[in-house]
């Protein structure tokens, strides 16, 4: 994967949870936790959001990160899909044990063992995947030299 194939694919993730994000404002009403569906309508913009920055980052910004930086943030894209989904799914679920301030907000109870299981693997590789695109893409914009003239 080049720079510029894996910075496209990642601008397509962000405007694609974008739009994910428009159609399920929608749904709200229809779940038995409509905070939580709302809490998964915001992340789905949020990082729909940061994934467009990131993408514009990796296309535009002179940077040294390498492909393999690249294909992190790819598969930290991949990562938070799974993660909004599974909020959609808490929707209806109204897990307790990851978010408990939402949770709590939300009058949710708590889910099943396996729905709070599937929720925190959803969320934690996602979370990690973030924070390591990030600190990747500083240490490759911290360390690019402009060519001399």
């Amino acid at each position: 994967m080049t720079i510029q194939t894996g910075g496209k694919q990642i601008l397509i993730h962000g405007l694609a949870l974008v739009l994910a994000g428009l159609v399920w404002g929608f749904a709200p009403p229809l779940t038995p936790y409509p905070r939580l569906a709302v809490g998964a309508h915001i992340q789905f913009e949020t990082n729909g959001l940061l994934f467009v920055v990131l993408g514009i980052l990796v296309l535009r910004l002179p940077h040294s990160a390498g492909s393999g930086a690249v294909r992190v943030i790819v598969v930290s894209a991949w990562l938070t899909w799974l993660m909004a989904l599974s909020e959609v799914a808490n929707a209806w679920w109204g897990t307790n044990q990851l978010l408990p301030v939402a949770a709590t907000q939300a009058g949710a109870a708590g889910g099943a063992p396996w729905q709070e299981f599937v929720v925190k693997l959803c969320h934690l590789p996602a979370a990690l995947g973030l924070i390591l695109s990030f600190v990747l893409l500083i240490i490759g914009i911290a360390r690019h030299r402009e060519p001399r003239e």
